[in-house]
């Protein structure tokens, strides 16, 4: 058996005969909620009592009752009934960490997580905290942002519940010209996820995932550094999964789309949220631990929408037709011009646009 010091740095609660070592920052409160849910979840066809409750979390029935009364005000259903007990009827369609942890096999992206019903911006959130020295690995999360933003400071509608608005703080020792690989991964492992959905996408370099030619993904990393130095990142990934077509802006809508609207497939989106959260560690460990993004560059050559193809550079209002080659170790797209030459384009400082449309 484990024992552990409670104290004012390491914060730990006794629940049941096991000893949970709580979080920075988190409250015991959360930790017996998760566990009332769990309970609720393991009986689901079944009532459970208040004294079973109570007898296997060693706290009393009138927190139990606390407990159970701030899980409905979430919108979990739950029938309660003298002498009989609480039994989960069904889970809200929401993205907290109660409703994703069960699908998490991370070992540590995703296990803190800052749950908002609504924000101006998870990038602007996560930021915050990482300024203020929040952990890595944490990731904050919304149902919906009221100033979501994508790369070259567009703004990305972030309708309620229709899709999943999060961002996730980092904080690798690499140099910072080496962020640049970060959006790599995070472009490998939403397409990964998605796949394991069944669905099939493209990705479009360096930043967006496309669904039959239109944008249902889009990732934006931002970082804080000097000159040699990197403080964190924050990886913001925006996906359009249960989206109808008319909640698009109508000046958008022949570039973007969402899951649901190409496939007629609703996606339940604490599973692709929580898929892309593993693939995401896994893919970072690789560039952490071995310098390489050897497999997410795999996965962004194998699917991209754009090599071999003619493309439309931007670059500061001025625009020139190349053909897209490659995509090198460093994650730089390679481009050949009308004369021959080949050059290397630096994610961030573009934008691509395909001849014949979006990608």
């Amino acid at each position: 058996m484990l024992y552990y010091i409670c104290n004012d740095k390491l914060p730990c609660q006794l629940v049941g005969n096991e000893v949970f070592v709580l979080p920075k920052k988190q409250k015991g409160g959360k930790i017996l909620k998760e566990k009332v849910l769990k309970l609720l979840k393991d009986n689901k066809s079944q009532f459970i009592s208040g004294q079973e409750i109570s007898h296997q979390l060693n706290v009393s029935r009138t927190a139990i009752w606390k407990y159970i009364n701030a899980l409905k005000e979430e919108s979990y259903e739950i029938e309660s009934v003298s002498r009989k007990g609480h039994k989960l009827i069904s889970t809200p369609d929401i993205l907290n960490y109660e409703e994703i942890s069960e699908y998490l096999t991370t070992q540590y992206v995703g296990r803190e997580i800052y749950y908002f019903d609504s924000i101006d911006s998870t990038n602007i959130k996560a930021k915050d905290l990482a300024y203020n020295n929040e952990a890595d690995g944490t990731v904050v999360i919304a149902e919906e942002q009221n100033q979501g933003r994508g790369r070259l400071g567009r703004n990305w509608s972030s309708p309620k519940k229709m899709g999943i608005w999060m961002s996730i703080i980092l904080k690798p020792q690499i140099e910072p010209q080496d962020a640049v690989k970060v959006t790599q991964v995070a472009a490998a492992a939403v397409w990964k996820a998605i796949a394991q959905m069944g669905i099939k996408t493209q990705i479009k370099w360096p930043n967006d995932i496309v669904l039959n030619g239109k944008k249902i993904c889009g990732i934006l990393t931002e970082m804080s550094g000097e000159l040699n130095r990197l403080n964190y990142l924050v990886v913001g990934i925006g996906i359009n999964t249960n989206t109808n077509k008319e909640d698009f802006p109508e000046e958008i809508r022949n570039m973007a789309t969402s899951i649901k609207a190409e496939t007629s497939k609703e996606m339940e989106r604490k599973k692709l949220l929580a898929s892309v959260l593993n693939n995401f560690e896994a893919l970072y460990d690789q560039l952490i631990n071995h310098s390489s993004i050897e497999e997410a560059l795999i996965i962004c050559k194998e699917n991209s929408a754009l090599i071999g193809k003619n493309v439309r550079l931007i670059i500061k209002g001025e625009v020139k037709e190349v053909e897209a080659m490659d995509i090198n170790e460093d994650g730089e797209l390679i481009v050949k011009d009308k004369e021959g030459n080949t050059s290397k384009v630096i994610s961030g400082e573009v934008s691509v646009r395909g001849l014949y449309g979006y990608a």
